[in-house]
């Protein structure tokens, strides 16, 4: 977002293609409707390609991710009709016996299916981009090749790109380690419904522990079976998956995290439609941690649909392990500077090997901008440096992005506040947001 309106395509659903200014000072109020749930859609897609029957999703994420996912049915025997809201994918005959599969990186899309291609007939070659390559899978191999699977790593063992024989998931029992993502989990819980025997998985740590609960409802909305017999083990018994005639794909509180906290910054008042305030996605509990801040967070009803309300606060600081919401480790920290006191994120090591090692973007980020930001091992510790203003005087900086969505997202919320934020390639949002700089635009008062 810049002060010249050449900063911004005409066309509504264009992306800005050269760096964008973020104009300071300005309230933020309106209405926004986040997109809907990457993280649902990533798991109905899979459980699609799984069950070999057709669906009809309704309001889906349409995004560079969602759709590296859809590029990769469509090329293995699927048709796919878009029927805005809604699409339908139906497969069609014989489905190819080998291939290619890019990911991008879409890590969600790499984990689930190097075990869902395990399950299916055929070879099959998943590889992705260079950030993706530098992104571990090895405990989820090490799981798969407990239970059969036949996976080789060409290039670097424990990392893409993957060659694998499918059909090869036989069942039994293996240990995991899901201490670097709870991806690991899903991946082997929804690929074992096409396993040749039950699975059974003793899991010894699992990071980021609600996105398993959005696994388990997908599950049962497509008929799959998971049995936990103890606290840490899975059992899954192949059979019965198939898809639903019609799906709907709510809201995605990781998107809404960003005008909610764009409120708790600059509001004025903002009203986030589309959400659901019983929804198991983890990241709902970032309401939270503003309402901890100081921020204004209430539901309300209007005309029977729920609305979720975010309006300014006097915002403090607050120490919080984010090991269940790790996405809104960069949210939290852009509101950190404003915040009167210290913020410490903590036991969000596995931030990493995400898009991009989101603590050591987010910390040079807030460093170039004048925050003496402290990266720890496993966090971060940010001091309220601006909470009683003192951003007046700052100069323009054009803040790196490092190819990350979420570090893009967060960079432009401090730049609601201090002056000259200057976000580098503001196309890195259309991974999961597309419409995020004019969802922001237009909150932003004149």
């Amino acid at each position: 977002m810049t002060a010249s309106a050449s900063d911004f395509p005409e066309s509504p659903g264009a992306l800005p293609t050269v760096p964008v200014r973020i104009p300071a000072g300005r309230t933020v109020a309106g209405s926004v409707t986040p997109p809907s749930s990457k993280s649902f859609t990533h798991r109905y897609l899979n459980l699609t390609w799984l069950a070999g029957s057709p669906i009809e999703l309704r309001r889906p994420l349409l995004a560079d991710d969602t759709r590296l996912f859809l590029r990769a049915l469509t090329g293995n025997g699927y048709l796919l009709t878009e029927e805005p809201p809604s699409i339908f994918l139906a497969p069609q005959g014989k489905a190819p016996v080998s291939g290619e599969v890019y990911c991008g990186n879409a890590g969600t899309m790499f984990r689930f299916l190097t075990a869902t291609l395990c399950s299916l007939p055929g070879r099959w070659t998943l590889d992705g981009s260079k950030r993706l390559r530098e992104r571990p899978v090895g405990p989820l191999l090490g799981a798969l090749r407990a239970l059969g699977a036949d996976i080789s790593c060409p290039v670097c063992e424990g990392y893409a790109p993957l060659e694998i024989r499918g059909g090869s998931l036989v069942g039994g029992r293996a240990e995991l380690d899901a201490g670097e993502s709870s991806q690991y989990l899903s991946a082997l819980l929804m690929a074992g419904q096409r396993a040749q025997k039950p699975v059974e998985v003793e899991v010894s740590a699992l990071a980021s522990a609600p996105y398993l609960d959005l696994t388990l409802q997908a599950l049962e909305a497509f008929g799959g079976t998971v049995r936990r017999p103890s606290e840490s083990c899975y059992q899954v018994f192949p059979g019965g998956l198939s898809a639903p005639i019609v799906l709907s794909v709510e809201g995605d509180f990781s998107a809404a995290c960003y005008p909610a906290a764009a409120a708790a910054l600059a509001g004025g008042e903002v009203r986030i439609r589309g959400m659901r305030s019983a929804s198991a996605q983890g990241d709902r509990g970032f309401l939270e941690l503003l309402a901890r801040m100081g921020a204004a967070v209430a539901w309300e009803e209007e005309e029977g649909k729920e609305v979720l309300v975010v309006g300014r606060g006097r915002l403090s600081g607050i120490s919080a392990d984010l090991s269940s919401m790790p996405d809104q480790v960069p949210t939290l920290a852009a509101l950190a500077p404003f915040a009167h006191g210290v913020t410490r994120i903590e036991n969000v090591g596995h931030l990493r090997i995400k898009e991009s090692d989101r603590l050591s973007a987010m910390a040079d980020g807030l460093r170039r901008l004048g925050v003496p930001a402290e990266e720890l091992p496993d966090g971060l510790i940010i001091p309220g440096v601006w909470a009683a203003g003192g951003t007046e005087e700052l100069g323009e900086v054009e803040v790196e992005t490092y190819d990350d969505h979420r570090i893009a997202m967060s960079l432009a919320l401090v730049g609601l506040r201090r002056p000259g934020v200057v976000v580098k390639d503001p196309q890195v949002v259309a991974k999961s947001y597309p419409s995020f700089w004019r969802d922001l635009e237009g909150m932003l008062t004149r």
